[in-house]
């Protein structure tokens, strides 16, 4: 036993199911889509189910999630003069899918050149040693900048972190000879400034002792005695004729 369905019922159960097939969308939650009508824009739909009039309709997807745009490594000329070669990471994500679609062609391409260009400038006016001391403030003044020119765009910058700063060999080494020849200097200061305070401390004993001709003569018998258990030298300690009268108990 079987049925005979009329070939016009049978094109006509292919057509709706086609129709069905290009009206229905479905956009999970963190998608929204931008919907055309006849080429002009009629607004932004879902998450969820999204009915289209095929052919009338045009739909184009937009993820509102954060994207990880990887930085390509960039030749940087530093401000003193010192080529490094330097790679970063961006955080974004669309928050006007409307604008990310119809003002910019690509907004991914458009953020990642636009994220570069601002890379090289941002680093080219700061030194050297702005850029490794300083790294989290050269952070903020990218994302400032990008995130205020891709506004325009719809795309907001969360967060930008410069990964690596790689010097030349030669660099290495003359940062390394730099750094030696710092702690060379503290070490003097250090040093010049620990001459200072003992002569000082010693004037200051000095005149101590000379306000009184018997401490004098007392610093001169200890030092003495001092001398006396070290006997495997022979020396010879002078002896003032001042001393004289100590002795006699003048």
């Amino acid at each position: 036993m079987y049925f005979d369905i009329p070939i016009t019922g049978i094109y006509t159960v292919m057509f709706v199911l086609l129709f069905l097939g290009m009206a229905i969308r479905i956009l999970r939650e963190y998608q929204r889509g931008v919907i055309f009508t006849l080429g002009r824009f009629t607004g932004v739909k879902g998450p969820g189910l999204i009915i289209l009039i095929p052919f009338i309709q045009q739909m184009v997807k937009v993820d509102l999630r954060t994207i990880v745009l990887d930085v390509p490594t960039q030749d940087v000329i530093s401000h003193d003069n010192v080529s490094v070669h330097v790679n970063a990471v961006v955080y974004f994500r669309v928050i006007d899918p409307e604008k990310a679609i119809i003002q910019v062609e690509d907004f991914y391409t458009a953020t990642s050149q636009l994220a570069q260009t601002t890379l090289r400038s941002v680093l080219g006016g700061h030194e050297l040693d702005e850029m490794l001391a300083e790294r989290e403030r050269l952070n903020t003044d990218i994302q400032e900048i990008l995130d205020k020119q891709t506004d325009a765009w719809g795309i907001k910058i969360s967060n930008v972190e410069i990964k690596h700063i790689d010097l030349d060999e030669s660099m290495v080494r003359a940062i390394a000879k730099q750094a030696e020849a710092e702690r060379e200097r503290r070490a003097k200061v250090i040093n010049a400034k620990g001459e200072v305070e003992a002569s000082e401390n010693l004037l200051a004993a000095a005149n101590k002792l000379s306000e009184n001709d018997l401490g004098i003569q007392l610093r001169y018998l200890q030092t003495m005695s001092d001398i006396s258990n070290d006997k495997t030298n022979t020396i010879i300690f002078p002896f003032p004729a001042d001393l004289n009268k100590f002795f006699k108990g003048s």
